[in-house]
């Protein structure tokens, strides 16, 4: 005879069923919140975890091998050190994103967004909405070797700069751990938030930030992870009536202004058009650049208006070498045969079908990487975003670094100016005249 308190065998069936199709990725505190709130199932955590283990669904915490660390107290007060730091993971979909947070380190209070990759723009937003929801704190903590460290740290200048005209402190920490809190944010949301996200039928970034800030961060960050400070005050101080965000959290830039009142930015001459008493000859302009692409020019405190001077310009031909298959493949077609034309030309036929099928499916400046073959690193864009990168270069010579940014983004692609920058140095239109003698020489209308 069954004891009376045994669980029906029929509920046992309906959660493993659950597990297996629905609830797979969930850790097991995770799914015994979601049964009882989703399926009105409320099953002890032991019980639980039987049941999982007999169907082997059970999503284990990660090991690693242990280091003895010195453990650090909390900041007392709220506001007197914030750590910040990016997670590249496959939050959502089947791209890679990039998660940036900041988070008190008395409260465990966070603020976090998605972005496309780790950069500047992405930085400066987190940290200044975190700023306008509770006010400058004192200290930023960041690692050395992560997101504003290596080969990514060529703008966060840009960061410091701001920081050091909000009044906030920077502190490298020498490894992961030292900032142990938001690397464990970061395994949170990865256990809980990218389940969530899946469960829901989340894969784009703008639906995923908005459950994120409005239903984990709410309904789960704050009521089981957050903390009381031990001290009654806070650090935080409010932003004066004075200063301006919108004039801080930007990239500046500065500019030698030449006799004739004439500055260069981004391979454009711009002349000064405010009426100034004195000659500001040799003195710097400060170049506020936007992350929308838009830009101005400041000297002091006064913005100035400047306007762009257009000059004459060149035309050439395009690269030598890609104009001669180019003519190749004329000839081809002139002959109507690729064996009279190889003779002709004294190459091999294979060299003509090659040229043909690369132009028929990259065009002409497929042709230029026919005999260099792409050794591309794995934190190199992908390939079609550096085609479409040389598309609308070609397509649109005169935009500067900025606009084609922007540009880029109607398309769905964030790079960072210097990424751009290195695609036309390495396809040699890294000056407006090349790019225009290249988008002529291909008969492209601009």
């Amino acid at each position: 005879m069954a004891p009376i308190n045994k669980i029906p065998e029929s509920l046992k069936k309906e959660v493993q069923s659950l597990i297996q199709t629905k609830y797979y990725d969930f850790n097991l505190q995770h799914l015994s919140e979601l049964l009882s709130k989703n399926e009105g199932l409320s099953i002890k955590r032991e019980t639980l975890r039987s049941w999982a283990h007999d169907i082997h669904y059970v999503k284990r915490s990660k090991r690693r091998r242990s280091r003895v660390r010195k453990y650090r107290e909390r900041m007392p007060l709220p506001g007197l050190m914030l750590q910040m730091d990016g997670s590249p993971h496959r939050w959502f979909g089947d791209e890679k994103s990039c998660l940036i947070a900041i988070i008190d380190d008395a409260t465990s209070d966070i603020h976090a967004q998605f972005f496309p990759s780790e950069t500047t723009e992405g930085c400066m937003k987190v940290m200044r909405a975190y700023i306008e929801k509770r006010g400058i704190f004192k200290t930023l903590y960041v690692d050395r070797a992560g997101i504003f460290g290596g080969p990514k740290r060529s703008n966060f200048s840009q960061m410091q700069r701001a920081c050091d005209e909000l009044g906030i402190e920077i502190i490298f920490a020498n490894s992961p751990q030292g900032k142990g809190r938001i690397e464990r944010s970061f395994d949170t949301f990865q256990d809980r938030l990218v389940p969530e996200l899946r469960l829901h039928n989340i894969t784009d970034m703008e639906n995923a930030n908005r459950y994120l800030q409005e239903e984990f961060i709410p309904n789960y960050w704050a009521k089981n992870v957050m903390v009381q400070p031990t001290g009654l005050r806070t650090a935080f101080k409010c932003i004066p009536d004075d200063l301006d965000l919108n004039t801080i959290c930007v990239q500046k830039e500065y500019r030698k202004i030449r006799r004739d009142h004439t500055f260069s930015f981004d391979n454009k001459m711009y002349v000064i058009d405010s009426p100034v008493r004195y000659s500001i000859a040799n003195q710097q302009v400060e170049i506020r650049c936007q992350f929308d692409g838009a830009f101005s020019a400041y000297f002091g405190h006064r913005r100035l208006d400047i306007t762009e001077l257009v000059e004459p310009r060149k035309c050439s031909e395009y690269g030598k070498e890609v104009q001669r298959k180019i003519e190749a493949l004329e000839l081809v077609e002139q002959l109507g045969s690729i064996t009279k034309a190889a003779r002709i030309l004294g190459c091999s036929r294979q060299s003509l079908y090659t040229y043909q099928k690369i132009m028929a499916e990259e065009g002409p400046m497929g042709l230029k990487r026919i005999n260099k073959p792409l050794k591309r690193s794995k934190n190199r864009i992908p390939e079609h975003a550096e085609d479409k990168i040389i598309e609308l270069t070609l397509q649109n010579p005169h935009l500067t670094l900025m606009q084609l940014m922007v540009a880029l983004k109607e398309h769905n692609i964030t790079v960072s100016i210097g990424t751009i920058k290195n695609i036309w140095k390495e396809e040699k239109l890294n000056t407006r005249e090349l790019r225009i003698e290249r988008s002529q020489s291909l008969n492209i209308e601009v």
